[in-house]
């Protein structure tokens, strides 16, 4: 396996699990009459971030990863989203993003030299450690999240939505 099979696909496989979950947040809202940013605005516990920042955060490790692994400038958009649609405008995007890459960008990916600031210092990888050891966890971290936030806050999904890819 290559590291562009690796990534990319995995990454736009459940960010499509993201968009259908958040779609059917967004139809359970309309039905049971809730006010959308209060979905949007919950949270597991109160130090943890809100449904939208979840969301803005996969985006971004989704984004960050394939264009570190493809050698190329991350994409830097405004953390801006407040509604479903702005979020689903912000996975379309990284997903277009994802969709812009080649697996010949990737060529000797699994050692290339990532650095990345995280909780306030640098951290240094080879490409395949940082794919399987931080990128994907990170990603899966805040997806996972998302869903159970939607979940816990009474929005009926199961493991075939996560697992299913918009599908």
């Amino acid at each position: 396996m290559n590291m562009y099979d690796a990534s990319v696909p995995v990454f736009t496989h459940f960010l499509r699990s993201l968009s259908a979950i958040l779609k059917k947040a967004e139809v359970h809202c309309a039905a049971k009459k809730i006010d959308p940013a209060i979905i949007l605005s919950a949270r597991l516990f109160p130090d943890m971030f809100a449904l939208t920042r979840q969301v803005q955060i996969a985006s971004d490790a989704a984004k960050g990863a394939g264009a570190r692994l493809a050698g190329i400038a991350v994409p830097s958009w405004p953390d801006e989203e407040k509604t479903f649609d702005e979020l689903q405008g912000r996975i379309a995007r990284t997903i277009e993003f994802l969709a812009s890459l080649t697996p010949g960008q990737f060529a000797g990916a699994e050692d290339r030299e990532i650095a990345i600031k995280a909780g306030g210092r640098e951290r240094n990888f080879k490409g395949f450690a940082y794919l399987e050891t931080w990128a994907k966890p990170n990603f899966y971290f805040h997806v996972t999240t998302a869903y159970a936030i939607l979940r816990h806050n009474g929005i009926e999904l199961g493991k075939p939505d996560f697992l299913a890819g918009g599908q």
